[in-house]
């Protein structure tokens, strides 16, 4: 790979990531564009009303700890860090072979409830598998979608969060969405939707990816305590489902073996699925495969 390529991949996955309002995420030179005013974001900005709190007794095997629990043990700890990193945080597959994971966000909320069937069918007809992480409110929108996708082994199915939130124990924003204020809200965004997903499913998601891919590090650790995994991205493969077709194939095929590629199923009037339909012949031929994240991130 030539160095101007390692470079725009660098920039990409370090890049605004606006996730799924289709806000601006990074720029088609590749580099990374300014976070977007709340107007200018059409998914994650309403703080209205939570959901209920869910509880740890309503599925014990859905969530490790309780609301209390979590208060408890984290809700006087200050963050270090913000960011798409942070420890603990999967960014990547943790190795150099030619293996790619493929990773699709449908987020939810005003504009972001849409739903790419062309992207799927061809994943579909490709037998190409993907892990998609999904809003509370995009499962809402789309239960017979839902319904069909759990059914498919093709598709490994994560939780993306209850109101597309960065997740915060301070009220941190990104790209003009506030997030959650503290620890229990940081549990409220997490297991609302672990627990609908679990009672979906028949078993607790093992993924959880925050609104924007935004966390602070404390509540990264609530997120492994409850008995998640906290991802992230190495490659922006969409910027924030703003792309081209051709920023996307071009983006997603200069990615290295062991990547994570971020992209979005919920807005079928973007770039993404062609993109994608033109990036995974070129990989496939240049001897890359593409897995699910638990293949290569084992229990």
């Amino acid at each position: 790979m030539s160095a101007s390529r390692r470079a725009v991949l660098v920039t990409l996955a370090a890049g605004a990531l606006a996730g799924c309002g289709r806000a601006v995420g990074v720029s088609a030179s590749g580099q990374a564009a300014p976070d977007p005013s709340p107007a200018q974001t059409r998914t994650g900005t309403a703080q209205a009303t939570a959901p209920a709190s869910p509880t740890a007794a309503a599925t014990p095997s859905a969530v490790a700890l309780s609301r209390d629990e979590v208060v408890a043990r984290y809700g006087a700890l200050a963050p270090h860090s913000w960011g798409f990193g942070g420890p603990g945080v999967v960014r990547g597959l943790g190795t150099t072979r030619r293996v790619i994971a493929l990773t699709f966000d449908a987020c939810g909320g005003p504009g972001g409830s849409g739903y790419d069937a062309a992207l799927i069918a061809f994943l579909r007809r490709q037998e190409v598998p993907a892990t998609l992480f999904l809003n509370s409110r995009w499962i809402d929108e789309n239960p017979a979608v839902f319904r069909q996708l759990r059914r498919e082994p093709l598709f490994e199915l994560a939780n993306h969060g209850t109101r597309h939130l960065p997740l915060s124990v301070t009220g941190r924003s990104a790209y003009g969405i506030t997030g959650t204020r503290n620890a229990g809200e940081v549990y409220d965004e997490v297991a609302t939707n672990q627990l609908k997903l679990t009672r979906l499913l028949g078993r607790p998601p093992r993924f959880f990816r925050a609104g924007t891919a935004y966390s602070d590090d404390v509540a990264a650790q609530i997120v492994a305590a409850m008995g998640e995994r906290l991802v992230t991205f190495s490659v922006n493969g969409d910027g924030g489902a703003t792309f081209t077709p051709e920023q996307v194939r071009s983006t997603v095929t200069a990615a290295p073996g062991g990547s994570l590629v971020l992209c979005h199923m919920n807005h079928p009037e973007g770039g993404t699925a062609a993109g994608i339909a033109a990036a995974v012949p070129q990989l496939t031929a240049a001897g890359y495969r593409f897995v699910h994240l638990s293949d290569e991130l084992p229990s």
